[in-house]
């Protein structure tokens, strides 16, 4: 490969200069190179954002340190109450000698590739795909509900009626909603779109149905869909961690998009989102269908 980078994530801007010429590698940047197809002892640097989730943020560090070559050069870093408390131990955990300072929140660990790192293999394989019995499905840490079901997705398959002809859903994580709504022999072809590889990969797997399709790809700007009889969705409303209610308010203003007139949406939120003003400025109805303490089930029609 000769002389190479790679960089996982974002970096604080302005924090951490990224190496020149270093290739993305996170699942949450569609078209990224993807971190499990790195060479072993290929790389000169990296750079990692590292993820707050413990077997998550293991499972990024060891692949890393398994592409780059002994002697080169690994920068890591998170903020202290995310994981970056934590960097330090878990990288002299693999064998690294690391030399650590703070800057704006977050912990920074500088090291270099031993010739021997310790615990790779092990690290990789508790954070790799891999199928939970407890969930019935394949799944991956760092995705959406990766070790246990989530209850909005629950609630709104619990409202859904059989659904007809070609939809979409947005934002389809491992796929629990696509199997149900697959259920229906009406349903001639469904779009899963995700921007995390690792759930793309996950939902080709549990959606074992030739009317299925996966796609890679930021749902706000969905690949080329139109005309759609429905759109099925549990929108995210968190990005890196903070509240982004514009977020879910995107998904909605990109299902109206691609929905024929009178196509149906059907989505659940929060109940402290208030996703209805959106709702009823792109929809020409809109229906509450079910609620609870904590979630709201929405049908509407364009």
């Amino acid at each position: 490969m000769g002389e190479a980078a790679c960089v996982y994530g974002s970096p604080p801007s302005g924090l951490i200069e990224i190496p020149p010429g270093a290739v993305q590698v996170s699942p949450l940047v569609p078209g990224a190179i993807q971190l499990e197809t790195l060479a072993s002892a290929s790389l000169d640097s990296a750079l990692v954002a590292a993820p707050p989730s413990t077997v998550e943020r293991r499972y990024v560090l060891a692949c890393v340190l398994k592409a780059l070559r002994p002697g080169a050069a690994l920068t890591a870093l998170a903020p202290r109450d995310k994981g970056g408390a934590r960097l330090r131990k878990e990288l002299e955990a693999f064998g690294c000698e690391v030399d650590e300072t703070s800057r704006h929140h977050q912990r920074i660990c500088r090291a270099v590739r031993p010739e021997a790192p310790a615990g790779l293999d092990e690290a990789i394989e508790a954070g790799a795909l891999q199928f939970s019995r407890a969930l019935g499905s394949w799944t991956q840490a760092g995705v959406f509900s990766w070790d246990r079901p989530d209850p909005g997705t629950q609630r709104l398959v619990a409202a859904l009626p059989a659904l007809a002809g070609r939809g979409a859903d947005l934002g389809c994580g491992l796929g629990v909603l696509a199997r149900h709504v697959l259920a229906s022999p009406a349903v001639t072809r469904l779009d899963l779109v995700d921007i995390d590889h690792r759930a793309v990969a996950a939902a080709h797997r549990n959606v074992a149905d030739p009317r299925a399709l996966t796609h890679w790809a930021d749902a706000r700007l969905a690949p080329d869909m139109a005309e759609l009889d429905f759109v099925v969705m549990n929108p995210p409303f968190h990005d890196h961690g903070v509240e982004d209610r514009e977020l879910g308010e995107a998904f909605i203003r990109r299902a109206a998009q691609i929905l024929r007139s009178s196509g149906t949406l059907w989505m659940v939120a929060n109940r402290h989102l208030p996703y209805e003003a959106a709702l009823h400025e792109l929809f020409a109805e809109v229906a509450l269908k079910a609620e609870d303490r904590s979630f709201k089930v929405y049908e509407t029609r364009r």
